[in-house]
């Protein structure tokens, strides 16, 4: 199962991006969860300096803009 996570404390465009993940998950039919990283501290770990962020199996994909479903579709289809 891919896991996904979106960084961020919760902003207008990390919520757009989390519901961008979302679709692009349902939209493949391919196994995975799409969690929210929102304490600092965790963000942090990442070493991402600009939210949101985006996580694909603990590798991040993208920071500081908001992905649209197809790009994230890009990265799933990756394996």
């Amino acid at each position: 199962m891919r896991r996904i996570q979106v960084l961020g404390t919760g902003c207008p465009k990390c919520k757009t991006l989390t519901a961008n993940a979302e679709a692009a998950v349902k939209t493949l039919g391919v196994e995975a969860t799409v969690e929210k990283v929102e304490k600092l501290a965790d963000i942090m770990k990442f070493g991402v300096m600009m939210t949101p962020a985006l996580a694909v199996d603990g590798e991040v994909k993208s920071a500081g803009k908001v992905l649209s479903a197809e790009e994230i579709k890009k990265f799933l289809a990756q394996g």
